[in-house]
């Protein structure tokens, strides 16, 4: 594998603008929804980032070209007080899947959490989603379960922002 994985920096226009392609085709992809981000979504996103003091954008490039994406937030665990890894993207484009890329950005966001002291990497993925259930398993992911209890359940409530 030829790729190399960097930190985006979200303020050169040329990172800005790979973040943008990356997560606009995985949004395009049927499990990302199948249909692109609205202009708007396009217009906010590396900026939104930027301006986000918890996230952290990791590219994948095959010499020049970005090819997939790893975007992630710290957040906190109250049950272990230390701050956790929360793996909130995870792309690379359809042609170049199944040469090692997701599992590269997967390690470099590791590699920032253990850094970061952080007591875990979390992820949420489509329960039919097997290759990229595959890969996660093979990382070290797996179903949360606290104590006894089964495994937990990620939900969500959407919220309808008024336009500023």
């Amino acid at each position: 594998m030829d790729v190399s994985i960097r930190r985006a920096a979200l303020g050169a226009p040329a990172d800005a603008a790979a973040v943008v392609r990356l997560i606009d085709a995985y949004a395009r992809d049927p499990r990302g929804g199948g249909a692109p981000l609205p202009a708007e979504v396009r217009e906010r996103l590396a900026p939104g980032l930027a301006a986000h003091p918890g996230a952290h954008v990791w590219l994948a490039f095959e010499g020049e070209a970005a090819v997939g994406i790893c975007v992630a937030f710290v957040g906190y665990s109250t049950f272990h007080a230390r701050p956790l890894l929360n793996i909130h993207d995870l792309a690379v484009l359809p042609e170049q899947r199944g040469r090692g890329i997701g599992r590269a950005l997967l390690a470099a966001a590791e590699e920032f959490a253990r850094a970061s002291s952080c007591c875990r990497l979390t992820l949420e993925v489509l329960e039919d989603n097997w290759p990229a259930r595959h890969l996660y398993e093979h990382c070290g992911f797996d179903d949360v379960r606290y104590g006894n209890s089964g495994p937990t359940k990620f939900l969500a409530k959407p919220l309808v922002v008024a336009p500023s």
